[in-house]
């Protein structure tokens, strides 16, 4: 079984964590690097910490990258580790074409494992002295236009696909914490359902259920296999995979003539977070909603639902055009003026040319 086989669903199957632990114990135990004993070290105290299973994987995956990238460098002793080998990791990281925040992870964990090496004094203090920073985007979240939601909606007509649909829409919650829901923690009287561990920060929260999600789940309940502790699973299985799900979602966009817009299963999420800022909700109650640790990473959306901002350049942009449209019309009317100013003094003209005309003739008579 592969380490990715391992971790899936391993936030609540202590069986499982065991079993990446052990497994992680053994690769680093064929590894040839003269420092692996600090290595099984280091992953037993994150063992001991509790540590999330995502946690105890990614921290293997990167850990094995570094040393497989010391290797190649001839760096064969952490004694000798400077910071110019950490810069030069985040370059090859970089020349590989990960994306900034993927590089960033990788470094977390790297100054993570590299402090505890410093702890023990196996590295020197002298390489974390100066923090490499990555500047990674911050993109606005990625939210379904609403025509398109009612067009996904319309040609979901399998009844487990739209309860699944529906709750990740509605609820707000990530594809791994629905992928590991269990039957015995909705509650359809109270319309609601018990995250006992979030799937990124381990707190726990509970999430709502809308009327037409509700309705969803219970036609989905009556036709499930009772004896299934899991809420959705695949046929034939006992749970479903991300990828599985992954899959089911593309089909449905591709129905619906809304894959080239290249939504994905997060998107419902973000979707859930705008429309409910945009229906009034506060963003401290969404943030419990959506199980942020902290208010920041709720103030996203705020900039993609900002009404108060929005109203404020309108109402500006009206005064401006109401100005501009102002000394048009100003403008025009003094042109206006002039015009007739000036036919009045061409009037004015040719009856005084006529009154002398006139004196002349009269004169010339009389002489």
């Amino acid at each position: 079984m592969t380490l990715e086989q391992e971790s899936f669903g391993g936030y609540w199957d202590y069986g499982k964590k065991q079993r990446l632990f052990s497994r992680i114990l053994e690769k680093v135990g064929q590894q040839t690097f003269p420092g692996m004993p600090y290595v099984e070290q280091y992953f037993q105290s994150l063992y001991r910490r509790d540590v999330s299973v995502y946690t105890l994987k990614s921290a293997f995956t990167t850990v094995q990258s570094f040393l497989a990238f010391l290797q190649n460098h001839g760096k064969l002793h952490f004694s000798s580790l400077t910071q110019e080998d950490l810069e030069a990791f985040v370059e090859s990281q970089q020349d590989r074409g990960l994306k900034p925040l993927s590089v960033k992870s990788n470094l977390h964990q790297v100054h993570t494992f590299l402090r505890f090496l410093t702890a023990e004094g196996i590295v020197s203090s002298d390489v974390l002295a100066r923090r490499i920073r990555i500047k990674v985007p911050d993109p606005l979240p990625r939210a379904m236009d609403p025509l398109d939601v009612k067009r996904l909606l319309s040609v979901i007509q399998n009844i487990r696909d739209r309860a699944m649909i529906l709750l990740l829409l509605r609820t707000g919650m990530r594809i791994g914490e629905l992928l590991q829901t269990r039957v015995c923690n909705v509650h359809l009287a109270e319309r609601k359902i018990l995250l006992f561990v979030g799937e990124k920060n381990r707190m726990g929260r509970v999430v709502y259920l809308s009327e037409d999600a509700c309705e969803a789940v219970k036609v989905w309940i009556r036709k499930r296999d009772a004896h299934k502790p899991l809420l959705f699973y695949a046929q034939g299985r006992s749970s479903m995979s991300y990828t599985r799900a992954r899959m089911l979602f593309v089909r449905y966009l591709k129905k619906a003539d809304v894959l080239h817009k290249g939504y994905s299963l997060h998107c419902l999420r973000h979707t859930c977070a705008t429309e409910l800022l945009n229906a009034g909700m506060r963003l401290e109650c969404l943030q419990q909603l959506l199980g942020h640790s902290s208010l920041e990473q709720t103030r996203r959306y705020a900039r993609l639902t900002d009404k108060t901002r929005e109203g404020e350049y309108f109402r500006a942009m009206a005064r401006i055009e109401g100005r501009e449209t102002h000394e048009r019309d100003r403008d025009a009317g003094e042109v206006s003026a002039v015009f007739e100013e000036a036919q009045l003094f061409d009037a004015y003209d040719q009856e005084l040319h006529e009154c002398v005309a006139t004196l002349c003739t009269v004169a010339a008579r009389t002489d």
